[in-house]
């Protein structure tokens, strides 16, 4: 298996540059197969950072939304043209770890195969502010109560997951905050193992605490009502009367 690497960005001027040579770096040849950064409108150096390293990099490429359109939307424009059947998602800026991919792919079952189809990711040493760090593990409490789905850290950007179940999923905007509620959903396994959390070197967050609260409860009560309104039962026999 090879890993395709989704990065979705917005205004990440002096964060994203760095971190594309990191994953490269970082991520042995013969796992990682491409790496796909997709510029989510930005009107800051975030693409020509990125496309000074293309000649650099063969297995690297650049896309750029005409409209801003957010991070699943962003996210979900590279999954569909990723080559591989593997996706692993960072976060723009920086402060998720490559270093990291291969410990989550290495917990990931083969596609198709028994085992977690999503690996994420828990940030045992938070670097972010005390308010946020505070309105996060609020958010989680919430939203544990509410979904059951067992994610001690749904924020965490970095994952690693089938693509094919991915495209399974229903899409709308902030679904990546909900992948693995979404996941279990879909009758898939899912498994978390500890990541390294970095400060931020460039920018400023794009997510205020209360416009987070905000959108995280319209999007709870969403999901909260789809997870109750979703069959998906496994198939326990598939047979076919085709002549060999």
């Amino acid at each position: 298996m090879r890993i395709s690497v989704v990065i979705p960005a917005y205004n990440e001027q002096g964060n994203i540059g760095r971190l594309v040579e990191e994953t490269f770096g970082a991520v042995s040849d013969d796992v990682l197969g491409e790496v796909i950064v997709v510029d989510d409108c930005s009107d800051d150096g975030t693409g020509d950072e990125v496309k000074a390293l293309l000649a650099r990099h063969p297995q690297l490429r650049y896309m750029r939304h005409a409209d801003r359109a957010g991070q699943s939307t962003a996210l979900r424009t590279g999954v569909i043209v990723a080559d591989h059947d593997v996706i692993a998602t960072m976060d723009g800026d920086g402060q998720n770890d490559p270093a990291d991919i291969e410990k989550l792919f290495a917990r990931l079952a083969e596609p198709g195969a028994v085992g977690p189809a999503l690996v994420g990711g828990i940030r045992t040493q938070r670097k972010a502010s005390g308010s946020r760090r505070w309105a996060s593990l609020s958010a989680n409490w919430i939203r544990d109560r509410a979904l059951k789905d067992n994610c001690p850290d749904t924020g965490c950007g970095i994952k690693v997951y089938w693509r094919d179940a991915f495209m399974r999923l229903p899409f709308f905007t902030s679904m990546h905050r909900y992948m693995p509620a979404l996941f279990l959903t879909y009758g898939y396994k899912v498994d978390y193992l500890p990541v390294n959390d970095r400060p931020r070197v460039a920018g400023v967050s794009k997510y205020s605490n209360l416009g987070r609260a905000l959108v995280g409860i319209y999007d709870l009560i969403g999901v909260t009502w789809l997870r109750k309104r979703t069959s998906a039962p496994a198939i326990s026999e598939d047979s076919s009367g085709g002549a060999a």
